[in-house]
């Protein structure tokens, strides 16, 4: 094998590709496994919770199978296999700084998730730097500011009262010093689009930074930090097609290098030598290795350049056309059931992803759900989706509610403070949503075929 571990395999998986945007879905593993319905028989599993996490690209998963017999480790080692291993690393690095067309000088930091590039992010922010973040947020989003002054801004109704409350903010916070602005490129519970571009403008104009989390948007649209203007953006492999368990955080150097590290450990440090008085002093990298100590998920690292690397072949304005399709298809066939309830911040004409929530009325979501699964093999997810203040709005619920993460206690029937989200993206067949649109239609007007109990917090078929 040669010093790219990638080159046997990117010409045809390229290729393979260009064909499948063409006429389809793009390839990803699972497309093709069939799971057991509680009435009978077997059916091929419609994987409709892209959101949460997608199916593995085929590409990826070729691209990885092809690397791993050369595995090693990386920057830590003199032989070939640790030299090919740290090349392809870097290279990985480059490819995602191209991937998010970042600028020269920014750094792509590699973490677990866009739970933990945030939470590092916070790690690193100035003591004296102010949070602002709307109630809409995902939890990773709203949650890793523990050490900050945060201030939680109310849901929006339009992307325009979403800027001018931003702003307002921005400009009467007291003291008028360092301050950081998280906000979601596409919603994990509505779909919808933010105006990102508009709200990195009101940050800088009033003298703070703004942080993009992607982890919605960059499976299915292209994300360009010098387009909008984002000081850093994070998201996750394994929403990008790319479940090996790393994620990103890219963008300026700055708060990054003046921080201590993230974690401490060998990688992040450049030197290590004892004092007189018995101590050590060390020296931290000023690169992102500052911030990546211990050994490096390399896998999961080359998993995600050449997820980028497959959506860009792909092209996103194909990509991009063909989920809008989807997306058509799915709220046209909602619309046709008065019982459904579709979830919205800003209105049915809002631009969006492939990620549409849900009530029905007559229906305990987590029954619902769970019918869907057991008696037509779709999977789809129920709940708050991580993102509680904001579906208790949507819900029209008590702010104060608390809710529940999963299945709530409320039996089949019985209303709950939950709703159920559809998702779905470059990977997902027509026939995946068709059946999905058919199953919500018959289930609303037969009921369910099959008894559900609640058993562990979760609704599941009565097999007794």
């Amino acid at each position: 094998m040669s010093a790219r571990p990638n080159a046997a395999t990117e010409t045809a998986s390229a290729a393979e590709s260009a064909d499948a945007c063409c006429t389809g879905p793009l390839p990803v593993l699972g497309r093709d496994v069939t799971v057991p319905l509680v009435t009978g028989g077997e059916v091929t599993y419609a994987a409709l919770d892209y959101a949460a996490s997608a199916p593995a690209l085929q590409r990826v998963w070729d691209d990885v199978a092809a690397y791993a017999p050369y595995y090693g480790s990386v920057h830590r080692g003199a032989g070939y296999l640790s030299q090919l291993s740290t090349d392809l690393f870097e290279q990985s690095r480059a490819t995602v700084a191209d991937f998010l067309d970042c600028r020269e000088d920014d750094q792509v930091v590699f973490t677990r998730s866009t739970t933990d590039s945030l939470n590092l992010l916070a790690q690193v922010v100035p003591a004296d730097c102010q949070v602002f973040v709307f109630e809409t947020e995902h939890h990773a989003s709203l949650l890793p500011w523990r050490d900050a002054q945060v201030t939680y801004l109310n849901a929006p109704r339009t992307p325009a009262q979403a800027v001018e409350t931003l702003e307002r903010a921005l400009a009467d916070r007291d003291p008028y010093g360092p301050a950081l602005v998280c906000v979601t490129g596409a919603s994990n519970v509505t779909g919808e689009l933010w105006p990102v571009r508009e709200l990195a403008a009101a940050a800088h104009a009033h003298g703070a930074r703004i942080v993009l989390d992607a982890a919605q948007l960059a499976p299915h649209h292209p994300v360009s930090v010098k387009d909008l203007d984002v000081d850093w953006v994070a998201f996750s492999g394994h929403k990008l097609y790319a479940p090996f368990g790393s994620g990103v955080l890219a963008g300026r150097a700055d708060w990054l290098r003046a921080a201590e590290p993230y974690l401490a450990g060998g990688g992040a440090s450049r030197t290590v030598a004892r004092r007189a008085d018995g101590g050590v002093d060390v020296e931290w990298h000023t690169t992102a290795a500052r911030h990546e100590a211990g050994s490096p998920n390399v896998i999961g690292v080359y998993s995600i350049a050449s997820a980028c690397k497959a959506l860009t072949e792909a092209g996103f304005d194909t990509l991009v056309a063909r989920e809008r399709q989807l997306i058509d298809t799915v709220r046209a066939g909602l619309a046709e059931v008065p019982e459904v309830r579709v979830l919205s911040l800003f209105g049915d004409d809002a631009p969006r992803v492939g990620v549409i929530s849900f009530v029905v009325d007559g229906w305990n979501s987590s029954h619902f759900a769970a019918a869907l699964s057991a008696e037509y093999g779709i999977g789809v997810r129920d709940g708050l989706f991580c993102a509680h203040p904001l579906v208790r709005t949507l819900l029209g619920s008590d702010a104060q509610d608390p809710g529940e993460c999963g299945a709530p206690e409320a039996e089949p029937g019985e209303r709950s403070l939950n709703a159920i989200r559809v998702s779905f993206g470059a990977g997902t067949p027509d026939e995946h949503v068709e059946r999905f649109v058919g199953a919500v239609k018959e289930l609303v007007r037969d009921g369910a075929q099959w008894k559900y109990r609640t058993e562990d917090g979760r609704c599941v078929p009565d097999r007794g």
